[in-house]
């Protein structure tokens, strides 16, 4: 499903996409066994962290470019770790490129191009499905568009195939129904965006920043009228002179190299002529005559106190200091803004502040939401104090090295990843597309490991002290919305493009999975270690997963279980909260700590030349947390403030009050993460401890780590920090499930009133009969054809056919002790009555009359044995597939046994296993919408609808 980047809020600076990688090795590997081995003693640990400098010299990303004849530029990168190359095709436009009244067309063609080419017609997904693609998207920004999937080596050049077809064969196949589906898509999309708490902040700030006509001043996304204008003709002549061979770079990363590349890429793509070259548009960095404020109203929890400057973009020689800058100031956990307004004066409870770099310019922004009960004033007073302490003095030398030391971490923990959204391959492109170098990344990395206290300062003095554009953000009532009218275009003269036919090549066989083989010791003290070894990167990645959860939660006392693990890096072993933060940083460590429903992990990613003191700091953290009552009292205010907030999110709120309704009060599901209000507001420091001693303990835990080190040197780092670790004299703590409770005959609506909103989220739910310890794979290969993916038929009726939603989707929660099955689908406000009617359709239809068809079938099976070697490419993911496999008692090798059980499903095994667990009765549908609107559309389909408050 392509996205358009919509929210800047959301988007993770460019300088820091720029992920890198050392040339791979082979995947060292060991027999599987279990014993319980002699421990050496422990090796002696670092004094001193990696310098930065020594962590910029293993990144590098060697690679060969090639152009054709009609200007293609092309970039290969070797990485022979799996088989699998990673395809990246980055257009030289964005929205920056679209002239006024036609707002919108660089995203809503991006959407177009999925739609099918001359000699690919239909849908795109389902040809990278029969592929294996993974990693397969497109996005729109202001100054690209791009288009990547990450195929079997045997499917490289079926790949290239479909992005030249789509290059040189596209616009035969754009109609105006296709255009027209599109257009309801992405509107829907802009809906899913605008309709949550703050969802049009961005659009005034873009105004209010750049003057009129500046090329950044308008939103990715597009306004509604503009996109209700969009004529097919307009349509096929933006991609007429926007994606020419000339204006775009290919990027191949992967099991694959140059001399190998050249002959498929020249087969594929030599024979598409030159197009117009866009000239990017230009754009200066404008200033602001004077400061700036508004105010608005929208449905949040607490005020955001809000500043926004424009900066100079990627290509400046301050874009390091910049960003370092921002980093120090508010992106750190030890920032400057959280320790004094959030830490200390405890004004706020939450700040951000940095860089977004573009093309031309940049956006440099600080949030601070407020903490309810304090005066805004005071909160915007203390932030203008703050900056200008900030912009007089600078940072500090450790600041500088704690900001580049992350920055350049979280780097190397990319460098096993060949495409996706932040992958090698980004890297490389977005270096030769906006400064046509692709090593730009490595010049980038290098001015981050020289930046210094005062090039900080002389840049953020720079450009911080200009006037600012401020934002308070209120709750309240937001302005009526301004909908889309449905305009359909008048035709007119279409242009004529259609080519000659061509001939697919052939897919090659993709190798079986290999997957690392797991090894199994004991600490000392009885805590099981998995073990894995991956040596691509120089990462150790570590999870501590303890069986509890939120449903170890009580009822009267939920949330217990994640404000415990919100607390257990907020001071430990005498070390404050702002004093963790700092050492993680200087590590270039993160730890973590969240909750599941059946699991509470406590997570380590370490650079393994720091491996030593990030795990004396992890032993700390879950060992000894000294849940001091200051921290606990600024925790919990923000659990309530991100509850309050949930409320109002409609995505949360549903998801909120859903599991009450499916498993009734009572039950140890019908909670979420954060718990409830008077549970949170009722915990004490002695109910954090005894969460702590009854739960989180060494016979309740069980280690798994995925490193580039030997087991014998991992085993003998986590022994003398861990072996002693003994449990307290408390009772292990103990679930109370009971029986499941039996589906209802007939569904029912909930509906929760949101005033205003241009969309309705619904979501409905039912429990099952799965067991999540039995083979679930014909019951979830079945559901790829009804509601688990893209090409589903619940997503292809509400997106492609009637365009009401962004995408709608349902799936199996494979909780240990119930399994719902549960649908999400955000829709357009006057349609929320017809999508559930449409859904009802779906559902039985496929459990009844027409079931799983031979067609999807087959793509289920080659998406699913095709796509398994691309699936476990880095650490995280293996690490990921150990605890899944341990949660489920599932052997070590479960994914490679797997390719034969897919190959063997039939049509009547799948339609048993689904109709078995799944009913098209018996649903408790939640509705978050406009009751106004909602309600008497609800009301006509003959299902008992209920209002309820939100919970």
């Amino acid at each position: 499903m392509s996205l358009a980047n919509r929210r800047l809020s959301l988007l993770l600076a460019s300088a820091s996409l720029l992920a890198a990688c050392a040339p791979s090795a082979q995947v060292e590997s060991a027999a599987t066994h279990d014993l319980v081995a002699a421990i050496a003693p422990a090796q002696p640990v670092p004094a001193e962290a990696a310098p930065v400098s020594a962590l910029v010299s293993q990144v590098s990303i060697p690679h060969q470019s090639f152009v054709l004849d009609n200007g293609l530029t092309v970039i290969v990168h070797e990485d022979r770790k799996a088989p699998v190359v990673a395809v990246s095709m980055w257009y030289n436009v964005g929205s920056k490129d679209e002239p006024k009244g036609k707002t919108g067309f660089a995203h809503l063609f991006e959407h177009i191009m999925f739609n099918g080419s001359e000699n690919l017609p239909g849908e795109y997904f389902e040809y990278l499905d029969h592929l294996g693609a993974t990693d397969v998207n497109g996005t729109t920004w202001f100054d690209r568009t791009n288009y990547f999937e990450t195929v079997p080596r045997g499917a490289l050049e079926r790949a290239l195939f479909m992005e030249s077809d789509r290059m040189g064969h596209l616009l035969g196949a754009v109609t105006q129904g296709v255009l027209d589906n599109q257009i309801g898509v992405v509107q829907n999309e802009k809906r899913e965006g605008d309709n949550r708490p703050g969802g049009l902040v961005d659009y005034e700030v873009l105004a209010n920043l750049f003057p009129d006509g500046h090329p950044y001043q308008h939103d990715t996304i597009g306004s509604m009228a503009d996109l209700d204008s969009a004529s097919l003709r307009d349509v096929k002549q933006w991609f007429l002179d926007k994606y020419g061979p000339n204006n775009a770079v290919l990027v191949l990363a992967g099991d694959i190299n140059a001399a190998e590349a050249r002959p498929l890429v020249e087969r594929q793509f030599a024979s598409i002529p030159r197009g117009p070259v866009n000239n990017p548009a230009a754009a200066d960095v404008p200033t602001l005559a004077a400061p700036k404020s508004i105010v608005m109203k929208d449905r949040v929890a607490a005020v955001q106190v809000q500043r926004h400057w424009a900066v100079p973009g990627l290509l400046s020689d301050q874009l390091a200091a910049l960003d370092l800058g921002g980093s120090i100031l508010g992106g750190l956990a030890s920032s400057r803004l959280d320790r004094i307004l959030v830490r200390e004066e405890k004004l706020a409870v939450s700040v951000s502040a940095g860089l977004q770099p573009f093309h031309r310019i940049g956006l440099f922004q600080i949030n601070a939401t407020v903490k309810p009960g304090v005066d805004p004033a005071v909160v915007e007073k203390r932030l203008d104090e703050i900056m200008a302490d900030y912009l007089a003095n600078g940072p500090t030398d450790d600041e500088v090295r704690r900001a580049a030391t992350q920055d350049v971490a979280g780097r190397i923990r990319g460098l096993e990843q060949v495409g996706g959204f932040g992958g090698k391959a980004v890297a490389l492109a977005e270096g030769q597309v906006y400064a046509q170098d692709s090593d730009f990344y490595k010049k980038n990395l290098d001015a981050y490991a020289a930046a210094t206290p005062a090039q900080i300062r002389t840049a953020m003095q720079q450009w911080l002290s200009r006037p600012a554009f401020s934002v308070r953000l209120e709750p309240g009532d937001r302005p009526p919305y301004v909908e889309a009218k449905g305009v359909k275009n008048a035709k007119v003269a279409d242009i004529a493009t259609k080519k000659a036919a061509r001939v697919k090549p052939a897919v090659g066989e993709t190798p079986p999975l290999d997957f690392p083989d797991v090894q199994h010791v004991i600490l000392s003290n009885g805590m099981k270690l998995a073990y894995a070894q991956r040596t691509t990167v120089p990462v150790t990645q570590l999870a501590m997963s303890f069986d509890a959860g939120f449903s170890a939660d009580v009822p009267g006392r939920r949330g217990l279980q994640n404000l415990t693990l919100g607390l257990l890096r907020e001071g430990a072993d005498g070390m404050s909260s702002q004093q963790i933060a700092e050492e993680q940083e200087r590590l270039g460590a993160t730890i973590s700590a969240a909750g599941t429903a059946d699991r509470s992990n406590v997570t380590l990613s370490a650079l393994s030349a720091n491996l030593g003191p990030s795990l004396d700091l992890l032993a700390d953290v879950v060992q000894r947390p000294e849940f001091a009552q200051s921290e606990l009292d600024r925790v919990r205010a923000q659990t309530l403030t991100a509850i309050a907030q949930a409320q109002k999110e409609p995505g949360q709120i549903a998801a909120r009050a859903l599991p009450a309704l499916l498993y009734g009060e009572g039950h140890p599901y019908a909670t979420t993460n954060l718990g409830d209000v008077a549970a949170v507001t009722g915990f004490t420091r002695d109910d954090l401890v005894s969460f702590h001693q009854s739960w989180l303990r060494p016979d309740n835990v069980e280690l798994f780590v995925v490193s580039n080190l030997p087991l014998a040197e991992v085993q003998s780092q986590l022994e003398s920090r861990f072996g002693n670790w003994s449990a307290p004299a408390a009772a292990k703590g103990v679930k109370n499930f009971g029986a499941a409770p039996a589906r209802p005959a007939t569904s029912r609506i909930v509906l929760i009133d949101r005033p205003g909103s241009p969309q309705s989220v619904i979501r409905g739910g039912q429990l099952t009969s799965v067991d999540p310890f039995g083979d679930v794979i014909p019951v979830t290969s079945a559901n790829d054809a009804l509601g688990g993916n893209f090409l589903a038929r619940i997503n292809m009726d509400l997106r492609e056919t009637k365009g009401w939603s962004y995408g709608a989707f349902g799936g199996f929660g494979l909780n240990v002790h119930a399994v719902p099955y549960q649908i999400s689908a955000p829709v357009q406000a006057d349609r929320t009555a017809d999508s559930i009617k449409a859904i009802n359709e779906q559902l039985t239809a496929f459990l009844s009359t027409k079931g799983i068809t031979q067609e999807e079938i087959t793509r289920t099976v080659a998406s699913s044995v095709q796509e398994l070697p691309g699936r476990f490419e880095t650490g995280p993911a293996v690490l990921g597939a150990m605890m899944t496999n341990s949660l489920y008692r599932r052997p070590d090798n479960y994914y490679e046994l797997l390719a034969p059980k897919y190959r063997a499903l039939t049509q009547a095994g799948l339609d048993q296993s689904i109709r078995a667990a799944v009913s098209p009765n018996g649903f408790v549908w939640v509705v978050v919408g406009d009751a106004a609107k909602v309600k008497p559309q609800l009301d006509k389909l003959g299902i008992p609808v209920e209002v309820i408050e939100a919970r």
